[in-house]
């Protein structure tokens, strides 16, 4: 009665849990494009999305993803075969338990009317199973905890679900080894099967147990004389055999029956079978319960995200859709850290201590960010940073075994975040050029308005004011400096300029403008020269230095050998890290 009760209430608060989170989907949104969809509208989106590929050729696309991406797990194949390995293991053997045991009254029974636990094939493949549930997790424990290399850090829920699983499986496993050497549960069932035998009768069969089903017997040990023993067989034949099939089939069970077999008389004692049965099923209805709320729901979201990236196309999807598809992606994500082993800037964590720099490491920031988390400047900062950390390489995305679009994701929550009004100093680098590239995604002012800020981010940090549209005069530098200019050898090349202008004259930056002067403040060799007069209020309040395109036009063609696009970056370089000391210590000091 209590196990159909706490049944009862495991799978309500699992079917709970699950629409709530479900929900979350459709209310929570994520970056720029999402903010003004609202929750009906992006249901009715999913509705009418749903039907026209269901009515439409792109249903086999759809049932392609279903059996070669989602049963198969062919992206992870392809990528990972060690790891494939692992995790079909975990998701063959655990769904066939879960069908075949766990589900039996609805499922087995009615397929297998002669079917019980005890009985060949299904004592055989339980254990078949149960040892590739655990084959798997060992796998997966020794590649997250032992292998060497780049590896995403180990959080939580990682934690609770190999615990979780681990649990259920070797609970269960203990759980029918201690029923095996039961000598009480022996005496149940021969009181219920065998009871009217004689008692030499019933000595020969507790031999017969003892002897090949491993039961341990406080009267009877072995070894045992053929006649007993054939007593004992004829009887178990009699009254046993269309229950019990022989208890090596079952070899977890039967393996661990013998490793207990000294402690098996005082485990009988203490009822251990009973205290393993009850920390079975409360594992199993824990974890039931607690699904919808943990890393194990991407059983469900990850084969959604797997079948929404196979039949939505960037250009064609509803912008609706696109919100919906990338909150989900966020519970979809099984913190794997293929993503991260791949990435291209991972390597930056050992330099700067931003965990979002590394992609698996940024859902669950944007988790956070998504749930409407009230998180402070400094937090959002540091995610904002982690962001814009990216190559944009597409690594990520095209290894990524369950299919999240982490490339759009990535943009989209950019342009949120710049949204927010914070400067970001990356913006000034060579990690903005994606952004670039996609400009035209977005109107002028929202475009424009976050460089200019944090450009004025970078004047304040050093005292200055950005200067527009007029020339600049040659005054001399402020006592601001962000610091020397010799952080690299090629550095001190620009006191080789002699001011040719040839550097100024293929910068395809200044031949963009009819007058560059008003436009750009100083042009690449006038940099060069005020470089050398440490001229840095002219230099960094210069839109030249932060509009070059680092394409090394100027670099190749200077006749003396001037390093100008390196110096160029190394004066960015200089400006953004000042301002980045500036703006941590505000935040420090800020309440």
């Amino acid at each position: 009665m209590l196990q159909t009760i706490s049944l009862y209430v495991a799978l309500a608060v699992f079917g709970l849990g699950l629409i709530y989170k479900g929900s979350t989907w459709f209310r929570h949104s994520i970056g720029f494009d999402a903010k003004n969809i609202g929750a009906g509208k992006r249901v009715a989106a999913a509705a009418r999305g749903i039907l026209a590929t269901v009515f439409s050729p792109r249903v086999w696309t759809l049932l392609k993803a279903f059996c070669g991406d989602v049963l198969l797990q062919w992206k992870l194949f392809q990528h990972d075969r060690l790891r494939w390995f692992a995790h079909m293991c975990i998701f063959a053997g655990f769904t066939m338990l879960f069908l075949m045991h766990a589900m039996a009254r609805f499922t087995t029974i009615p397929l297998f009317p002669t079917y019980l636990p005890t009985l060949n094939p299904f004592l055989f493949l339980r254990d078949l199973f149960g040892a590739m549930v655990l084959l798997g997790l060992a796998i997966s424990i020794y590649r997250r905890f032992l292998q060497k290399g780049q590896r995403p850090p180990t959080n939580s829920g990682d934690v609770y679900a190999i615990v979780i699983v681990a649990v259920i499986i070797l609970s269960g496993v203990l759980l029918e080894g201690a029923k095996v050497s039961s000598y009480s549960a022996y005496q149940e069932m021969v009181e219920a099967y065998a009871g009217g035998g004689d008692e030499a009768t019933l000595q020969a069969l507790e031999a017969y147990w003892v002897e090949t089903f491993g039961v341990a017997s406080p009267h009877l040990q072995g070894p045992f004389n053929a006649a007993t023993l054939a007593t004992g067989k004829d009887l178990h034949r009699a009254s046993c055999g269309e229950c019990h099939a022989q208890a090596r089939w079952g070899f977890l069970g039967y393996g661990a029956a013998k490793a207990m077999a000294p402690l098996a008389l005082a485990a009988d004692r203490v009822n251990l079978r009973t205290i393993l049965l009850y920390m079975h099923f409360l594992a199993c209805f824990l974890g039931l319960a607690l699904l919808p709320f943990s890393k194990m729901l991407h059983i469900f979201s990850s084969p959604l995200s797997l079948m929404a990236n196979a039949v939505m196309t960037k250009d064609q999807a509803d912008p609706a859709n696109v919100a919906t598809r990338q909150i989900l992606e966020l519970d979809a994500c099984t913190h794997c850290g293929m993503c991260t082993a791949r990435c291209a800037v991972a390597i930056a964590f050992e330099e700067i201590p931003n965990v979002n720099i590394l992609p698996s490491e940024k859902i669950a920031s944007l988790k956070k960010l998504a749930s409407g988390k009230d998180l402070n400047d400094t937090t959002l900062g540091t995610i904002q940073q982690g962001m814009f950390l990216c190559t944009n390489c597409y690594r990520c995305t095209s290894v990524c075994p369950v299919g999240i679009n982490l490339q759009n994701l990535w943009f989209n929550v950019r342009e949120g975040l710049l949204a927010k009004n914070l400067p970001e100093f990356l913006m000034l680098s060579p990690f903005s050029l994606y952004r670039g590239l996609m400009q035209q995604h977005h109107d002028h002012g929202h475009y424009q308005e976050p460089l200019d800020r944090t450009r004025q981010a970078v004047a304040a940090s050093c005292d200055m004011e950005m200067v527009e549209n007029r020339s600049l005069p040659l005054e001399l530098g402020h006592n601001g400096t962000p610091g020397a200019l010799n952080l690299t050898p090629q550095s001190a090349t620009f006191s080789n300029c002699y001011r040719c202008m040839t550097c100024s004259s293929v910068c395809p930056v200044v031949r963009s403008y009819t007058n560059p002067m008003e436009r750009l403040g100083l042009l690449p060799h006038q940099i060069m020269h005020a470089t050398g007069l440490k001229l840095w209020d002219l230099i960094f309040s210069s839109r030249m230095l932060w509009d070059c395109l680092s394409c090394y036009q100027c670099q190749e063609h200077c006749p003396m050998s001037v390093r100008s696009a390196d110096i160029i970056l190394e004066l960015k370089n200089l400006a953004i890290a000042h301002a980045m000391e500036q703006s941590l210590r505000a935040a420090e000091e800020k309440p």
